[in-house]
């Protein structure tokens, strides 16, 4: 029959179903996503609204400039319009001719600069009157307004500005009135056009610049908002902080100095991790009050029965020797389930590794047992030192029981939240179809070994209770290997 391990620890009792629990990391539960930034949000908020009120001001700034140049131009052009309204003549015979005009421009062909004097015919379209036009128009003409020729009429003696096309296909700025003139009767159009593109490439450049301005400005209020968000909230980001290392047992309270908006939250959670102690310690008390109330009767009837021996005292015995296993076992679970994530508490593997190893060396010094056991010192449980010694403590003596000279542990991170524990043996082995059976309250395959059948019981609840595992598998060594799954604590 291939032997058994199982250690003779204290009492254990039947595995129960694992509640859910913050660090179900630890049984490969998906990761949860990420919550939102509280500092990506008020960056983007205002990112947002900046770019609103950028893109806004730079739409209303840009259309400002566009209508002050235009009229500016438009100014210009009614003020050229001026002599060749004073400048024109009427013969005996009503008709029209311009004055001397000395503007150069107008004398060359497609220069940009055209002036004309025309007429509505009865269609309502524009008639030039002969020789009334500057030499740069050639053989071309100043367009009518997209309106037509009798919105002219509908406003005389007052100037109307619009674009319209030249005869070079440049974009043009007319300035155009209809004067009635004594001698003719209809009213004479005179119009007065200047190519804008120089305006319109000052627009654009004004435009371009404005764009670029904000942008620039954008990026630094963007970068500014960041900054303040960072910098305002440096002391909720440290609150975190503490309240990291109150649980992982670096420190046990909150004791910044914090602004006094985040004073009474850090009051609050000081009280509360009080509190917390406050019922761990009435929890312990209570336990070992049962425990002494529950193991002095047992210990006075274990008396009463070796003192008079018999059958019946056998039994009572036996008996009272299962009830103190028992309560061992439930006491156990107790304290386990009170604080399933080890609190704040941390202990260091090394330290506890060594003295098991050194203690159960001696005690197995008949078999002239090696312990090899390796941790760094950094590592540390994120649990208390009793509940690892009971974790470590029992699977080692177990391996330390069935092994034949050599038992090897090695403890190692695996995240920043796991550790991993493994212990070997190079003894007989188990197995596989009896490792589930050996994790059962009592469950013991080889009746001739000593113990009761709990320790490795108690630590497979113990390792769940604190959201870890245990599994077991065979050992390079020849024997068993255990790994245990543990919470890590930050160095």
């Amino acid at each position: 029959m291939t032997a058994i391990q199982d250690t003779s620890g204290a009492a254990s009792g039947p595995a129960a179903p694992s509640k859910p629990r913050a660090d179900d990391r630890l049984r490969g539960a998906p990761t949860p996503k990420s919550p939102p930034s509280l500092v990506r949000r008020l960056v983007v908020l205002q990112a947002v609204l900046s770019a609103l009120v950028m893109l806004a001001g730079g739409i209303a700034l840009s259309a400002s400039f566009s209508q002050q140049t235009t009229v500016s131009f438009d100014q210009s052009l009614g003020d050229d319009l001026i002599p060749l309204i004073s400048g024109a003549a009427v013969d005996d015979q009503g008709a029209v001719s311009a004055g001397p005009l000395t503007e150069i421009r107008a004398q060359n062909a497609y220069s940009g600069k055209y002036w004309e004097m025309a007429t509505v015919d009865a269609t309502g379209r524009l008639r030039s009157i002969p020789d009334a036009r500057s030499r740069s128009l050639m053989d071309e003409v100043i367009p009518a307004p997209a309106s037509g020729a009798a919105q002219l009429l509908k406003a005389v003696g007052s100037p109307m500005f619009y674009d319209a096309p030249g005869p070079a296909g440049q974009p043009l700025r007319v300035a155009a009135q209809a004067v009635k003139l004594t001698g003719v009767a209809a009213p004479v159009i005179f119009m007065e056009a200047e190519d804008r593109s120089a305006m319109n490439s000052n627009i654009r450049t004004f435009e371009t610049e404005t764009g670029l301005s904000m942008a620039v400005l954008l990026a630094m209020l963007i970068a500014g908002v960041a900054l303040q968000v960072r910098v305002g909230l440096r002391p909720l980001f440290a609150l975190r902080r503490e309240v990291a290392a109150v649980r992982t047992g670096k420190t046990d309270r909150v004791a910044g100095d914090y602004p006094a908006e985040l004073e009474p939250l850090a009051s609050e959670l000081n009280a509360l991790v009080a509190h917390n102690q406050e019922v761990v310690e009435r929890q312990r008390t209570h336990v070992g009050n049962l425990a002494h109330a529950l193991k002095t009767p047992l210990s006075v009837m274990a008396a009463e029965a070796q003192a008079r021996p018999g059958p019946l005292a056998d039994v009572v015995g036996r008996q009272a020797e299962v009830m103190r296993e028992q309560v061992d076992h439930h006491l156990r679970r107790a304290r386990a389930a009170a604080r399933p994530q080890g609190g704040g508490e941390r202990t260091g593997l090394a330290p506890v590794l060594e003295e098991l190893a050194r203690t159960l060396e001696r005690i197995f010094r008949d078999k002239t047992v090696v312990i090899d056991w390796r941790a760094a010192d950094d590592l540390y449980f994120h649990g208390e030192r009793q509940d690892l010694l009971e974790l470590a403590g029992n699977v080692m003596e177990n391996a330390c029981k069935w092994c034949v000279a050599r038992v090897r542990v090695e403890a190692a991170p695996i995240s920043t939240g796991l550790l991993r524990l493994v212990i070997e043996d190079d003894g007989p082995g188990l197995a596989a179809e009896d490792r589930g059976e050996v994790l059962q309250r009592g469950a013991r395959l080889d009746e001739t070994a000593p113990g009761s059948g709990l320790g490795l019981s108690i630590v497979d609840e113990l390792a769940r209770a604190y959201g870890g595992s245990l599994s077991m598998a065979d050992s390079s060594l020849g024997g068993l290997k255990v790994t245990l799954l543990l919470p890590r604590a930050e160095a």
